[in-house]
């Protein structure tokens, strides 16, 4: 799998497929999927606890700790893919419209 040639799609069927083996559906509800986002984004800001800009590039790059990083960003993944999934979001459709009144919220500014 890579970003240029796995569609969203194809990783909600993992996850589908990953959590209806295990039974979990039943869990899987908005509030417990948010809850869980929002403990896996703090595990993964713990990597960077104390860094500064340029020391939390360098830790990304560190083959060691990349792999743990790595790891926390794809437990996010999963867990946002299952919220839309049990939410009936439609990330792509939700993340364009977003980005249309993003780019209404903060107009490029000439000179920047």
């Amino acid at each position: 799998m890579a970003d240029a040639t796995t569609t969203v799609e194809s990783l909600k069927e993992v996850v589908r497929a990953f959590t209806t083996e295990r039974h979990w559906g039943p869990f899987h509800t908005p509030k417990n999927l948010s809850m869980a986002l929002a403990t896996e984004v703090a595990e993964l800001m713990e990597h960077f606890l104390w860094l500064t800009g340029e020391g939390s590039r360098a830790a990304c790059a560190d083959r060691a700790r990349r792999e743990a990083i790595a790891d926390e960003v794809a437990d996010v993944t999963y867990l946002l893919l299952n919220f839309s999934i049990h939410s009936g979001i439609d990330l792509s459709e939700a993340f364009r419209h977003k980005m249309n009144k993003n780019v209404l919220k903060y107009p490029v500014v000439s000179g920047e």
